[in-house]
């Protein structure tokens, strides 16, 4: 929404010509806004009923519970239902602009484990690495901490989250990111993977089991 005082400026000076940049301004960052929440959101939402659902291609929550196991995240069909349950709902939220910044900080802890389990490959998505949960973190705190803008469901409705309420979700998002990692830590180191040979490999680097 329009803080007061920008509302209060542009009744006084809306005609002149800095009141007319600023409301361009102001409709071009609602509408990126509202472009990155579109998009990083509907592809978590996606990646989140990969893994409970099988949709999109996915593995279903069975071989994506076995490969959490695998990798040290216990009890595999817990763990996977939990980073299912905050992809998908976080990523509808974020999408929708609802109850901000819920979304954001749900996709966030995902993203935390997400990259911790390609630790070993190192940064970049050519050799499985973290760049694609990290790129992901990166866009999902931008928009926890400039809110989904006025074409939101937020901004429409004027709802807002009461701050206790907001910092209770948060901190259960650190512990619970946090301890996930813990555990991947604590588990076998986990061996690089071999480098892809070309830009199918590459592809197919970013859409393993954790992941999708």
């Amino acid at each position: 929404m329009v803080p007061f005082e920008n509302s209060v400026f542009i009744r006084n000076h809306g005609r002149g010509t800095y009141g007319r940049k600023l409301l361009l301004a102001m409709g071009i960052r609602d509408i990126t806004l509202l472009a990155g929440r579109a998009v990083l959101g509907g592809y978590l939402a996606a990646h989140g009923a990969q893994k409970l659902f099988g949709a999109f291609g996915g593995h279903g929550i069975e071989p994506t519970a076995a490969a959490f196991e695998r990798l040290g995240l216990r009890p595999g069909r817990v763990t996977a239902t939990a980073a299912g349950l905050s992809e998908l709902g976080g990523g509808l939220l974020t999408a929708a602009g609802l109850a901000s910044p819920l979304g954001p900080v749900a996709i966030a802890g995902t993203m935390a484990v997400a990259g911790a389990t390609h630790r070993a490959n190192g940064p970049f998505a050519a050799n499985r690495g973290y760049e694609l949960p990290a790129a992901n973190l990166a866009a999902a705190l931008a928009l926890a901490v400039a809110g989904p803008g006025r074409y939101s469901l937020d901004g429409l409705t004027g709802l807002r989250l009461h701050r206790v309420l907001t910092g209770i979700v948060v901190a259960g998002a650190v512990a619970g990111a946090a301890a996930n990692v813990a555990m991947l830590l604590r588990a076998a180191p986990p061996q690089p993977a071999p480098a892809a040979p070309g830009p199918a490999a590459a592809e197919a680097g970013t859409q393993e089991d954790v992941t999708r």
